[in-house]
């Protein structure tokens, strides 16, 4: 009587511990595309085509390795279409003894696995997810440890330490912890500009590529594109690309846009990394290992290590500390709609046109892509932070709940009021303007405030201050703006928000662009 082992589509990971300790003899490795996971929200074609394909391999590898794998396809008419259900199926056709599963990435699918307790007539062990440096009860101590506001730089340097990361003994390499204030150059053109890796689909891909054209057909994006990689093996090449010709240059511009650059620097690996076919601390030492080498300066490797054993961890510790309800969170009071065109990209806001393209083509945009453009504008109008979560969720490849929903509801949309965040990250046109080329090619002016050809971000972003004097004014690090809206007079004031309620009122009634 074998154990069960059900490994789910962001567990792809050869030692991932349920595997740990198993014996492929006496082992059904039990893997499952169900309708449950395709449909709880509207995923992008590419994002259900680049788990699906990946999930595919994988199964492949385990086998090649010497497992014994029971693979169910979305499309086998007997799928039962949940996981619950296609678990009590295989413990029927295998008649297991017991099962083994890694801990579930988030809420909804943990629950899930918590009933399998009383659901079967089997023991149930779920195992720690041993892929990421914190467990639950460790961040909920930290946290606990905190006073006031969870600040991730001080769970950051514990991290370095924990690791020993970037570390010269007992001191930071460099002499710093963080070098984010060299992290935000605008970039050039660049006709030598290293290019991501693209893979060609092979026949699993195209098998995978063809059910969800013909099965989500009304799910945003587009499959034209497809060229990521879906084997750790291509994942690796695209890693190995990233350290050979994006690294050096990373920090630099991590934060900069540029028309028709879709990646610039940027790793490209943060799917790869959720799904579980790249292992991130291991990304780390390579990382640290080109600034020991002289390849790659510090400023670039801190951000990249930053990001990983920093902020993701951050992320997935918030997430699980607060809870299933952490996503109802609406500190503001946001209720309207996106606009429709972000689903479509049809703007004439050439920065949104910019982003949404991408995101629609490819199903994935940069950072600040996220934080200072779409973002920025769904927090600028008001939009319901829950909706402005599911669309995240929808339509990037490397959005999981748990990393997507703090990221989504904490930082970009401030819906928890400050839980981690010290203000909510608006701008107006001038930030966007800065760090891109987007404004010189948009038909609105980035210097107008008022009238029908100014950049909507202008009185949007003075708006946004004045309808949230009461639960904003206060914040220390928005005493600038409110002395600049001050000085303003009451004439100017009234005249920039009669602007912004134009143009939410023609968004509301369908504006292409709010007039």
């Amino acid at each position: 009587m074998p154990v069960l082992i059900p490994v789910l589509g962001d567990q792809l990971t050869p030692a991932i511990s349920s595997l740990a300790d198993a014996d492929p003899a006496a082992t059904v490795v039990l893997m499952m595309e169900v309708a449950d996971e395709t449909g709880y929200v509207r995923h992008h074609k590419a994002k259900l085509a680049y788990i699906m394909s990946a999930m595919r391999h994988h199964a492949e590898a385990l086998r090649a390795a010497g497992w014994r794998v029971d693979y169910v396809r979305l499309d086998d008419p007997d799928n039962s279409g949940s996981f619950t259900g296609e678990v009590a199926r295989a413990i029927e056709r295998h008649a297991a003894d017991r099962i083994v599963v890694t801990e579930a990435g988030e809420w909804r699918v943990a629950a899930m696995l918590d009933a399998w307790a009383t659901r079967f007539a089997i023991p149930v062990e779920v195992r720690p997810d041993t892929r990421f440096l914190v467990r639950h009860d460790e961040f909920a101590e930290w946290a606990g440890r905190q006073r006031g506001r969870l600040v991730m730089e001080g769970f950051y340097r514990e991290m370095r330490i924990r690791t020993d990361l970037l570390m010269d003994g007992a001191k930071p390499a460099g002499g710093r912890w963080n070098f984010d204030k060299e992290n935000r150059k605008p970039a050039q053109a660049d006709l030598l500009m290293p290019r991501p890796l693209a893979f060609a689909p092979d026949a699993i891909t195209r098998d995978v590529l063809a059910m969800v054209t013909d099965r989500f057909a009304g799910h945003p994006g587009s499959l034209d594109r497809f060229g990521w990689a879906v084997t750790a093996a291509q994942a690796e090449a695209q890693a190995a690309y990233f350290f050979a010709h994006t690294l050096p240059r990373f920090g630099d511009y991590e934060d900069a846009m540029l028309t028709g650059e879709r990646h610039l620097w940027h790793s490209i690996l943060s799917p790869y990394i959720n799904s579980g076919l790249l292992d991130p601390v291991d990304l780390c030492r390579r990382a640290e290992a080109e600034y020991r080498a002289g390849r790659a300066p510090l400023n670039s490797v801190e951000g990249y290590v930053r990001q990983l054993i920093g902020w993701r961890e951050y992320m997935r510790g918030i997430y699980w500390r607060e809870g299933p309800g952490y996503v109802d969170r609406n500190f503001l009071g946001h209720t309207r709609n996106l606009p429709s065109w972000y689903w479509t990209g049809e703007t004439d806001a050439h920065c949104l046109r910019e982003a949404l393209g991408q995101t629609l083509d490819t199903a994935h945009a940069h950072h600040i892509q996220r934080l200072m453009v779409t973002g920025n504008f769904a927090l600028l109008i008001g939009a319901d932070p829950a909706q402005v979560h599911r669309w995240y969720l929808e339509v990037y490849l490397d959005a999981y709940e748990w990393v997507e929903l703090p990221n989504t509801l904490g930082m970009s949309q401030f819906g928890d009021g400050g839980l981690f965040g010290t203000k909510p990250y608006i701008s107006s046109g001038a930030y966007i303007d800065r760090m891109s080329d987007y404004c010189g090619r948009c038909r609105y002016d980035v210097k107008q405030r008022i009238g029908p050809d100014a950049c909507p971000f202008n009185a949007l972003y003075w708006d946004f201050l004045a309808r949230h004097e009461d639960k904003l004014r206060a914040n220390p690090r928005l005493r600038g703006p409110y002395s600049s809206w001050d000085r303003f007079g009451p004439e100017t004031q009234q005249a920039t928000r009669a602007q912004a309620a134009a143009f939410l009122d023609d968004l509301d009634a369908g504006g292409p662009d709010g007039y």
